[in-house]
This record gives structure tokens, sequence and C-alpha cells, in this order.
């Protein structure tokens, strides 16, 4: 039993890797959506075929796992451990935790074991443990909770912004053209139409034109800007409620767009804010794929030291992509 084995299962993607002590990647599986909030059946296969296609890159079988750290977006609520503890057992595991992926997130992007993170990927969360091992979560349950942003968001405040500036209620904005290059339409007068008439909503793929349009566009400049507030809000209160604003920690940003998206647009925004509550905290952009957090979970819960040389080796394999690569919102 010399391997660990780590799952990242997001709403869009599902990523399994096995290590071997040292950090070495020696396995490597890719699925589909790994979250069972948006189906139970399909998360449960994807995560298999993930762990399948790892397992057998690297040779290895289930009584070769030390530990395995199941990752998984949805992985909020009681309702929901419920729902993953029956389905994760039946994959025949003997050591394996299950935690949310905002927990692989964090530790994949600071080499403490307190800290706060901040996803921003298809939807937002919050989360950070202290010094004392208390832990809370905020947000992950979309705009009705209290939340704000994301990709599903993003999209529908860029769509709303080109629409807005159409009718006259709003400037004219640098969002029009790229929009209707990228859904394909004329004018918006024909996209405003067709996008009634068959009920459709605005793909995420449209906040990454924020991104493209915000060095010139006062529009999506506010719209990000709002998102780096609302992140930074969420952690505050995270900071506060923990008692951690005298504390020296990291606060690690994760989920595509603060990893691929241009971060000048946003993490100012975060910075304000949650340098007003604790003035020793360093905001770090995640460097390594939020996997690797769950693979240094499952060699401390084996037991492991965990030594430089295995950050070292696991960076080397899961370093994020580059910033401004076509990213997806997992």
């Amino acid at each position: 039993m010399n391997y660990y084995l780590g799952i990242d299962g997001g709403g869009s993607k599902t990523l399994a890797v096995v290590t071997d002590r040292s950090g070495h990647v020696i396995g490597r599986g890719v699925s589909g959506c790994g979250n069972h909030q948006i189906g139970v059946e399909l998360a449960d296969g994807s995560i298999r075929a993930a762990i399948h296609a790892a397992m057998v890159q690297a040779n290895v079988k289930h009584e070769d796992i030390a530990f395995a750290t199941f990752g998984l977006a949805g992985a909020d609520r009681e309702a929901d451990f419920q729902i993953l503890r029956p389905m994760v057992a039946a994959m025949g595991f003997e050591h394996y935790q299950i935690v949310c992926d905002t927990v692989i997130g964090l530790r994949a992007g600071t080499k403490q074991q307190d800290g706060v993170v901040v996803i921003c990927g298809s939807g937002t969360n919050c989360y950070g443990v202290n010094a004392l091992g208390e832990e809370l979560q905020i947000g992950g349950f979309g705009y009705s909770f209290g939340d704000f942003g994301g990709g599903g968001d993003l999209a529908v405040e860029a769509f709303r912004a080109v629409i807005r500036a159409w009718e006259g209620r709003e400037k004219p904005t640098a969002l029009t053209e790229l929009t209707l290059d990228m859904l394909g339409f004329d004018t918006v007068e024909a996209m405003f139409h067709a996008y009634l008439d068959e009920y459709k909503r605005a793909p995420h793929t449209l906040a990454k034109l924020l991104f493209e349009a915000a060095d010139r566009d006062e529009a999506a400049r506010a719209i990000l800007q709002r998102q780096g507030r609302e992140l930074g809000i969420s952690a505050s209160a995270v900071i506060r409620r923990l008692n951690m604003s005298h504390d020296t920690f990291d606060l690690v940003m994760v989920g595509s767009v603060l990893t691929r998206g241009d971060s000048r647009y946003i993490k100012p925004y975060i910075e304000e804010q949650v340098k007003a509550v604790a003035p020793h905290c360093t905001l770090r952009v995640l460097e390594m794929e939020p996997v690797a957090g769950a693979i240094l979970l499952a060699m401390e819960k084996s037991g492991q030291q965990v030594e430089s040389t295995v950050y070292d080796h696991l960076n080397a394999n899961l370093a994020v992509k580059e910033r401004n690569a076509e990213w997806a919102l997992d």
C-alpha cells in the first residue's frame, strides 16, 4: 500500500490521479461531471471512470492504495453526504475520505494547515479552517442563497449588458460585438428575439468575454469588479467568524475565472475587502490543480509526513495550465 489516489469531481470534469509516496504522478484519468447534485448516476459513473483510467495507467489495484481522498463539488451538507457515503463506499477502497472540493483547493494552494479559499468557476464558494481546526463554508448554493458570480452569473451579466446597451438603458459596450460573434448573430435584435422565442440561456462561455473587453470597456470592468468584491465579502465573513483576523495565513483563489482569467480585474477587489479584516493574509492564485490537494490530504491522513520534494513533484505534473488559454468553467 504505497500509493495514493486523489479525485477532483467538478460540475464539468472529474480528474483522478495516482501518485507514489514521493508525489510522482503515475496514473491519470479524466471523465465528465462528478457533481451528484447534477445527477447521482452521472457522477457515480464519471468518478468510477476517472479512477479506473488512473489506476490502469498506474498499474495498481485497490489494495495498493494506502488512502484515497474524494474532493467533490456538491459535498456541502449532511444531506449530500448521505448520498455520497454509500456511493463512494461501493467503490471498494479500504481507507478514504470525502470532502468538498473547496477543501482540496485550499490544500493545493498553501503549505499551511489553516487558511481560506475562494472558488470562482461555474459558481462560487468559500471555505476556511483556522489554526484550531475549526471549519466554515459560506456560499456554494447560488444567487437565491446569497451568492453572486461564477461562470453562470457572469455570462448572464455580460448578456444583460449587451441587451441594456442596445435598448439605450446603458452606454454602448464592447461586449456587443464580442457576444454577437460568439453566438453567431448579426444584430442584437435578432439575438434578443431568438433567445426569447427559443427559451435559451446565456452560455457560460460568455463569461470569458468580460476579460477580453475589460481593458477598454467600463461595463465589463464593473461586472468583474463586482465579482471581486463579492468574493472578498465572502472570505471576510469566513475570516471574522473563525476569528482569524489577527492570524497569518494564505487566501487561495481557485477556479477558472480566477486562475485562467486576467487577475487584474478581480484580485484587487478581493484584496481590498480581505485586507481590511485580516492584514496578515496573503492572496495566492492556485498554481497546482486542486486534485494535488486531494493527494496531500491522503498522504497526511495515512500518517505520511509531506516533504518539500512532494510539492515539487506534484507541481511538475499538476501545474495549472496557461493562464490565458482556453478555459472551461469547472
